[in-house]
């Protein structure tokens, strides 16, 4: 398979190390444009499956601006690589926001540049996609999210067109999916954090655990003292390498916002709020849907799902539809229908909901809303 690969970079010397370290990669067809990215951002021709390596200044406002000019003309239709000497928890941010698909620290070494090119060889270039990320965030505790994001990440395992799904529990402090889905936590944080930025396929699978509906759990063990581990540059490394492993990742966060909440928020393709049917809950979800809209750099608009509907209420007395779709002030994405009895068989059996009852009205009310 024909891999082209453009390298950006006014560098001899940076050009010839990629040639020398890349030549093992027999399909891989490299063509050096000796231009500083700022002189070709709006004039450099790739084809979708194209891979471009771009050296860069992380700390020059110019060259980031150039980067998004590139980024906003090709979206995810090419692989983009980028060469700089500095990464911090800005630049990080910056790099999900437009999605870039890896990079690479200068000075280069032979062994960090093939690394990152070993996904592209393993799959092709031209196959590598973006997953579609949906983020499942709690307004409050014990309104339903975990239950709602494994029976998601499950539905998606479970599509009729083949692909590939997981789950990503980012609440350290518990383990809760992995309880829900009665699978042992296998992701090591000091691993992730001592990766070097470089995760492939191979220690994906390491640390990931499968269902048997086919969806893949990424969580760790519980640790109540976790926040040294969980710089923004480990979340964005991790969550960046499993985007480029799936087609669907589903990301089940806690309610409390830590310093990298707002960076997987924005790097997320859809975001639902999870509430409970309650005037406290309501108003609670609206005010985190209104912060989360505000995010600077954010390009998606959250959702909110109410969780345990009566559907009586909304012809009886209580709160009716207009007055759920009132307080949630135009964030209102549907709901799901109050099954207690259902939702604690799941549980305390470590199943999804929909793997106890088939059909059952909870999973068919979350498909219409996520499936949409």
């Amino acid at each position: 398979m024909v891999m082209p690969t453009l390298v950006v970079t006014k560098s001899a010397e940076i050009a010839s190390t990629l040639s020398a370290s890349l030549s093992k990669f027999p399909g891989l067809q490299l063509e050096h444009v000796a231009a500083h990215i700022c002189d070709v951002a709006a004039v450099i021709q790739c084809q979708p499956g194209d891979t471009i390596i771009i050296d860069l200044d992380a700390e020059s406002r110019n060259d980031l601006v150039a980067l998004q000019t590139l980024m906003s003309r090709y979206g995810n239709s090419v692989n983009v690589v980028v060469l700089t000497g500095t990464f911090d928890d800005a630049v990080g941010r910056w790099f999900l926001q437009i999605r870039i698909s890896d990079f690479i620290r200068k000075p280069l070494k032979h062994d960090d540049i093939v690394a990152v090119f070993k996904n592209f060889s393993a799959a092709g270039a031209a196959a590598q996609a973006t997953a579609r990320i949906v983020t499942f965030m709690p307004s409050a505790g014990g309104v339903g999210n975990t239950t709602l994001a494994v029976d998601a990440g499950v539905q998606f395992a479970g599509l009729e067109t083949p692909s590939s799904a997981c789950i990503v529990d980012l609440d350290f402090h518990n383990d809760a999916c992995a309880s829900y889905l009665d699978l042992e936590p296998r992701l090591n944080l000091d691993l992730v954090a001592k990766s070097s930025g470089h995760i492939d396929k191979q220690f994906l699978e390491a640390v990931s655990s499968v269902h048997v509906s086919g969806l893949k759990l990424f969580a760790a063990p519980a640790d109540p003292c976790c926040e040294n581990k969980l710089s923004s540059e480990v979340i964005i490394q991790l969550l960046d390498a499993i985007s480029s492993n799936f087609d669907h990742v589903v990301i089940d966060i806690p309610r409390t916002w830590f310093p990298w909440t707002a960076d997987v928020l924005r790097g997320s393709n859809e975001i639902f709020v999870v509430t409970d049917m309650t005037v406290p809950g309501l108003r609670c979800a609206r005010r985190t849907a209104q912060k989360i809209a505000m995010l600077e750099g954010n390009e998606t608009k959250p959702k909110v799902i109410v969780n345990r509907i009566e559907k009586q209420t909304f012809f009886g007395g209580g709160l009716r539809r207009n007055d759920v779709e009132q307080a949630l002030d135009g964030f209102y994405s549907g709901g799901v229908a109050n099954n207690y009895p259902l939702v604690r068989e799941a549980i305390d059996r470590g199943v999804p909901v929909s793997m106890v009852k088939t059909g059952n009205n909870v999973s068919s009310d979350l498909r219409r809303i996520v499936f949409a």
